[in-house]
């Protein structure tokens, strides 16, 4: 394939380019997915919309046979925030000093132009590839992840259609495209814990019951509690609290309800359940008059080894000269609902230094080198 020798010519880039213009702020696609899918059906890609809601979700897929090879990723970018103090209009792609700016640059609109593009090339040199290809594409990844990735895998597995293998383009790296992959995440389970007391005057504490001063030496023992040691792959599970609320405004009104906001990032070595269970007896063992709400935001998944590991950590140190860092650090992706279908999933993207920031952007070179690693990808496990 010939590139041109001036790299922002390289039709990754103005691809990514036509992406970023359109402003798909979650859940909204704005014609991104009409535009892939037109570039994928010209390959041979059949291609199927599934709208939940109010998200635009795409299976597309070349092949009928296994193993499947599957991209995943989304089209929705989180909001620009204050225009103004951005250096470049936010939707309106600008290249400056070999980086390309943008809202959804880097998360993750460069990714998917790096997958199609990387597609259309291997199609182009092995047009009766072995197995099939698909493309997994949401527009509600940064959103409530409820009508996305999950109602498409649910529609997958009604029809035992399976993922042998998937891709997954958000931007794993650290300092330069490539030095981490993503070969797992931590699950995730967040809680509202109510604690119930007795509103009163804070001058006859004797005729109240304040669920704050109840609350909080369990508090203390939740997050001084270790939860589990971690593994090889994953760290200890941390359990934080992210918000507290009590109390009316007033200062000489006891509370009657202690609000706490907390999460759970866990590793494989726990459950879910098995973390429910402990926090119930922390909260009984203090006698609290309490409710919890739960919210599982994603079970930990892992691939600790087989050929998808093997052919990204391959296809990275040919492309770059390094072997990747394998990890499972930072937070959660759509990696989660795939995974427990027993597909290998990885997630190989730009750095991530400026995602969800003023001035997101991703360096011109390292998208030219992402699709050199994805078609590489393609070549090593369909061929």
């Amino acid at each position: 394939m010939h590139t041109p020798s001036n790299p922002t010519e390289h039709e990754v880039i103005q691809l990514a380019q036509a992406l970023i213009a359109r402003m798909s702020v979650t859940p909204e696609d704005a014609g991104c997915q009409q535009l892939i899918g037109e570039r994928l059906a010209a390959v041979g890609f059949d291609l199927e919309s599934m709208v939940f809601a109010d998200t635009t979700n795409l299976w597309a897929r070349r092949g009928r046979q296994g193993p499947v090879f599957c991209f995943a990723g989304h089209t929705d970018v989180v909001p620009a925030g204050v225009e103004h103090a951005w250096r470049f209009p936010p939707f309106e792609p600008t290249i400056h000093e070999g980086m390309l700016y943008g809202r959804g640059a880097a998360d993750m609109k460069g990714s998917l132009a790096a997958m199609l593009v990387a597609t259309e090339r291997f199609v182009q040199r092995f047009p009766n590839h072995r197995g099939s290809i698909a493309f997994l594409i949401t527009s509600d990844e940064e959103g409530p992840f409820i009508n996305g990735t999950p109602k498409v895998i649910e529609t997958l597995e009604a029809r035992d259609e399976k993922i042998t293998w998937c891709v997954v383009g958000e931007p794993s790296s650290t300092n330069h495209i490539g030095d981490v992959v993503k070969n797992g995440r931590r699950g995730s389970l967040s809680g509202e814990l109510r604690v119930f007391g007795i509103q009163g005057h804070v001058a006859y504490p004797h005729l109240a019951d304040n669920p704050v001063h109840k609350a909080a030496p369990a508090l203390a023992v939740l997050a001084a509690t270790e939860w589990d040691h971690g593994n090889n792959f994953f760290p200890p599970t941390s359990f934080q609290i992210s918000n507290v609320h009590a109390g009316t405004g007033a200062g000489n009104v006891i509370p009657g309800e202690f609000h706490v906001s907390f999460n759970f990032r866990y590793s494989t070595e726990s459950t879910a359940d098995e973390l429910k269970q402990r926090v119930y007896a922390i909260l009984d063992a203090h006698e609290l008059d309490y409710a919890i709400d739960w919210k599982l935001n994603g079970e930990p998944f892992l691939t600790a080894e087989g050929d998808l590991v093997q052919a990204t950590v391959a296809a990275v140190r040919h492309h770059t000269g390094r072997a990747p860092q394998l990890s499972t650090a930072g937070g959660t992706s759509d990696g989660r609902f795939i995974a427990p279908t027993g597909a290998e999933v990885i997630e190989l993207g730009p750095v991530n230094a400026t995602i969800h920031k003023v001035d997101e952007c991703v360096s011109i070179e390292d998208l030219i080198k992402l699709t050199d690693m994805y078609e590489g990808l393609l070549e090593q496990l369909l061929c």
